[in-house]
């Protein structure tokens, strides 16, 4: 094989522990009792809740309205009754109003019937993005319609498609390659018919390969003018900026924005909301999520709606083992502690893993090895920014560049001193804004 592309500063190289799950073909989940939809399940505004308690809602009815540009309706993923309106806390933190929906024994199918999304012009096709309330798969959640929508004068000479995965654990995206494959393609094709770029990639590591064949055959068959570009198995492949470098051997200036370099780059999972979107009109209403780790007893990957509490997921892969100690909504290098299994599920929920303690979960004084600068994608200095947040020098931590900062964890990996870097970074940021 020929030498495989990829990012070429810092990164990686992590136990995958993809065997857990890869070979778990998708599972529907059996419909909950109630789910909790959150109204902050996106980047930007959250939604304006626009049901009250005791309303009836039909399933891929909006029930939360998009709240300004940077923002994305929420739809109800079943039929049902709302039962209380409570104030909820999703795993990363945010804390916004949830519809408690009690979900009804007898449930509709509104999305079967076909739609040809092929007459619809860019423009059209934005729209009935930000219609379903689409928002970007791979954790980041940034409202599609808003990615997607060109201004004037600028040229996407690249549509950059993120098979990667790259977090260990993780394989949602890999079964959606492996199951879908044409649903996946076709997603693809839409989210070119908006942006209209010169040429299309997808990225998958190599740690896929029977993903890569499948579908380079199935675009062959199609006539689709797309690549596939294996790429070596290294971690954060699967950020936007190393993504970019990786594929079209570009870098994103620091400030800047992807399509500053004639990119957009729109994870697989988002693809395959954009092809039932286009396809079949049906909203934002549930997604794959993988459940695994050493302390969950069957893991699997599911197809559950937003909303779902980890506890559901949990039981239906037959509980945690004894040993489990650790949940984490994500992967285990940019996910989210939680605390409480009553969490629900939202948009941007990839996964959910239930991981024994290590041994080594204790933090020291830095000993300036140094290998915190080393492994940083984005050519940091982990440790002068860790410093400067500890003594309460959040400026001089913002000029160090800590806005570049991609939380990818590299860093915190590497530190033999187990310092709590990425949170360090998190609190910097958030003071060094206040400051502002």
């Amino acid at each position: 094989m020929n030498k495989l592309a990829t990012f070429r500063r810092g990164g990686v190289h992590p136990d995958d522990k993809k065997a857990l799950s890869k070979d778990k073909k998708l599972e529907r989940l059996p419909l909950p009792h109630e789910i909790v939809v959150s109204m902050s399940q996106h980047l930007g505004a959250p939604a304006l809740l626009v049901k009250k308690k005791g309303d009836e809602v039909k399933k891929g009815e909006v029930i939360g309205e998009e709240a300004g540009y940077i923002s994305a309706s929420v739809h109800s993923p079943v039929d049902g009754v709302v039962k209380d309106i409570i104030k909820v806390r999703v795993a990363s933190g945010a804390v916004a109003d949830a519809a408690v929906i009690e979900c009804s024994p007898e449930q509709s199918n509104p999305f079967e019937e076909k739609h040809d999304w092929k007459s619809l012009s860019s423009s059209e096709i934005v729209d009935l993005i930000r219609k379903m309330g689409i928002v970007g798969m791979g954790g980041a959640t940034f409202p599609t319609a808003v990615k997607v929508t060109i201004p004037m004068g600028k040229e996407v000479e690249a549509l950059i498609i993120n098979g990667v995965e790259c977090e260990p654990y993780l394989t949602s995206d890999y079964r959606l390659m492996i199951e879908k494959p044409d649903e996946v393609l076709e997603g693809v094709m839409i989210a070119a018919k908006a942006v209209n770029p010169r040429r299309i990639i997808i990225g998958i590591e190599a740690n896929k390969m029977d993903a890569v064949s499948l579908l380079e055959a199935r675009i062959s068959g199609f006539g689709y003018p797309i690549a596939v570009m294996p790429l070596k198995t290294k971690y954060p492949q699967g950020d936007e900026k190393q993504l970019i470098k990786a594929t079209i051997g570009k870098e994103v200036p620091s400030g800047m924005l992807p399509l500053d370099v004639g990119a957009v780059v729109c994870n697989l999972g988002t693809c395959y909301a954009l092809y039932e979107a286009a396809v079949y009109h049906k909203p934002l209403i549930e997604r794959v999520i993988t459940v695994s780790g050493e302390g969950i007893n069957e893991p699997k990957n599911i197809i559950a709606p937003i909303g779902t509490k980890f506890s559901d997921l949990i039981a239906f892969c037959g509980g945690e083992k004894d040993d489990s100690a650790e949940l984490v909504a994500g992967g285990p290098m940019m996910g989210f502690d939680v605390s409480d299994s009553a969490t629900p599920m939202v948009k941007g929920s990839g996964g959910l893993l239930s991981l024994p303690l290590s041994a080594d979960d204790f933090s020291a004084p830095c000993v300036l090895c140094g290998k915190c600068v080393q492994h940083c994608p984005m050519g940091l200095q982990p440790n002068k920014m860790f410093r400067n947040i500890k003594y309460g020098n959040y400026q001089a931590a913002m000029d160090l560049g800590l806005m570049d900062c991609k939380e990818c964890g590299c860093c915190a990996y590497t530190c033999p001193s187990h310092l709590p870097l990425v949170q360090g970074f998190k609190l910097g940021k958030k003071m060094g804004r206040k400051k502002k």
